[in-house]
């Protein structure tokens, strides 16, 4: 049989969350050892319930037919003709379903507008203007023509650095540590990966300087850097940046003529802490700003409903040889056109993220207590995991508590020992998956490992005392 010549780019791409680690704690769990699955952002798989708001309404939407039946049950109930404990849906839920039916059209199970169906788009909008104060009639409002559906946020960013890196000199800054969605992503378009370092002892704070080294440095070399991620709250970090570290991200494309992609998805995980978008902070300065946001995270977990948008601030202009008709938003909607359009599923959960059941209404107090459930929960779980790091020699977890996620930072290890040999000893020996640090990049020398703080509480009390066991003895072998 012939040999093909396949894409290089794709061979050297990696991606450590569902890398050699996970794939071992898969073939254990064939062989029926129970593992603990904190390798990657997945909340429902870990037992978070889905909000039920999100599920009533969705269920609606598949069944249409549903809507004036439940309708009917009310009116029976009313009535006294069915047991008051009949969980059925609300006046507002059916409304709302209504309300979403009649801007699909023809149902969720057709193609919709390539960047999504208008009214979400004015949704999302809407969403952004509340976040950020943004006043009526201000030209700094959000445009729904300039907002695109997507699968998840990871299609929001594969399409703007698809676009972005046209050569195999063009780069884009990214964070280190980072999720490696964008170092693969680089890779596999053939670009050129630029790394900057968040300072870890002060939190993984950001600073003008160690953002303008290796900028220079990459031009330097001949690189034409185009662009700089940043991961707010931080993933694997868990880092929440504060406005002036936000506004020197800003001040620095500006002045260097890059355009910055916010990867916030993370937003609702901030555990007390205050968020600050870039799209707020940038206000009316010309920098080409792409902003992610996802179903995935949050309070929500819906990872696989594979929803999510992009919004887009100062599209920057294109240059091709021969071409002067080109934008870059209708290449945005080349790209989204390719797949016909995102799921539509994906389009009505974005929808109701971004326009929760508004106080007084009659789901709001059941929604208002899922979602602080879930946020108490997941923060009271990083807490104990956080204590355990106390019990373990030479860890240190820097930084506040922000995201989905723990980076500790493994100050001893035995002589030739790396993080990846740690973190499979680690599943090998307790069940817990994790991944190691070097899966997500980290300064030359330092060894980490990043864990996600989902697990139910029950089984946290009782895989931590064996990490911390395992943890001991490992480091003094």
């Amino acid at each position: 049989m012939r040999a093909f010549t396949v894409n290089r780019n794709i061979v050297e791409m990696e991606y450590a969350v569902r890398g050699p680690i996970p794939q071992r704690a898969a073939e254990l769990r064939a062989a029926g050892r129970q593992t603990i699955p904190c390798n990657i952002g997945n909340p429902q798989a870990l037992g978070q319930k889905p909000i039920s708001y999100y599920r009533r309404v969705l269920a609606l939407l598949q069944r249409p037919d549903l809507v004036q039946r439940e309708r009917v049950l009310r009116n029976v109930c009313d009535r006294g003709g069915l047991p008051d404990g009949l969980d059925l849906c609300s006046e507002h839920e059916l409304a709302v379903a209504e309300r979403m039916l009649a801007g699909f059209g023809t149902g969720v199970g057709a193609y919709t507008e390539s960047k999504g169906p208008r009214f979400v788009r004015e949704a999302v909008a809407a969403f952004i203007d509340r976040r950020d104060g943004t006043p009526e009639g201000s030209p700094l409002r959000s445009d729904p023509e300039r907002v695109f559906l997507t699968n998840g946020a990871s299609e929001a960013a594969k399409h703007v650095i698809e676009i972005l890196l046209g050569s195999p000199t063009a780069g884009i800054m990214i964070p280190i540590p980072q999720y490696p969605l964008y170092s693969a992503t680089v890779r596999k378009c053939g670009g050129v990966q630029v790394d900057y370092f968040p300072d870890e002892e002060r939190g993984w704070a950001l600073s003008r300087e160690m953002l303008e080294e290796p900028l220079a440095a990459a031009r330097r070399r001949g690189i034409d850097v185009k662009a700089i991620v940043v991961i707010n709250p931080g993933n694997p970090t868990g880092a929440v940046l504060d406005r002036s570290s936000v506004d020197e991200v800003i001040e620095l494309a500006l002045d260097n003529g890059l355009a910055i992609i916010a990867d916030e998805v993370y937003q609702d995980n901030l555990y007390g802490a205050e968020f600050f978008s870039f799209a707020e902070v940038l206000g009316s300065r010309p920098v080409p700003l792409f902003s992610l946001h996802s179903v995935s995270k949050g309070f929500y977990g819906e990872c696989g409903q594979r929803g999510g948008y992009l919004e887009v601030r100062n599209p920057p202009c294109v240059e091709v040889p021969g071409r002067q008709d080109l934008d870059f938003m209708d290449l945005l909607v080349k790209q989204a056109s390719v797949s016909l359009c995102s799921n539509t599923m994906g389009h009505a959960l974005t929808y109701l993220m971004v326009s929760p059941p508004p106080d007084g209404s009659e789901p709001y107090e059941r929604f208002r207590q899922e979602r602080a459930t879930v946020l108490r929960d997941l923060f009271d779980k990083a807490t104990m995991i956080r204590g355990a790091f106390e019990e373990m020699d030479g860890v240190e977890c820097f930084g506040r508590t922000g995201a989905m996620y723990l980076f500790p930072r493994l100050g001893i290890m035995p002589p030739g020992a790396t993080d990846f040999d740690y973190c499979m000893s680690l599943l090998e020996e307790t069940g817990l998956c994790t991944v190691n640090g070097s899966g997500f990049g980290q300064r030359p020398g330092t060894h980490h490992l990043r864990i996600a703080f989902l697990p139910p509480r029950e089984q946290l009390e009782e895989v931590l005392p064996r990490w911390i066991a395992f943890h001991n003895d490992y480091v003094r072998r």
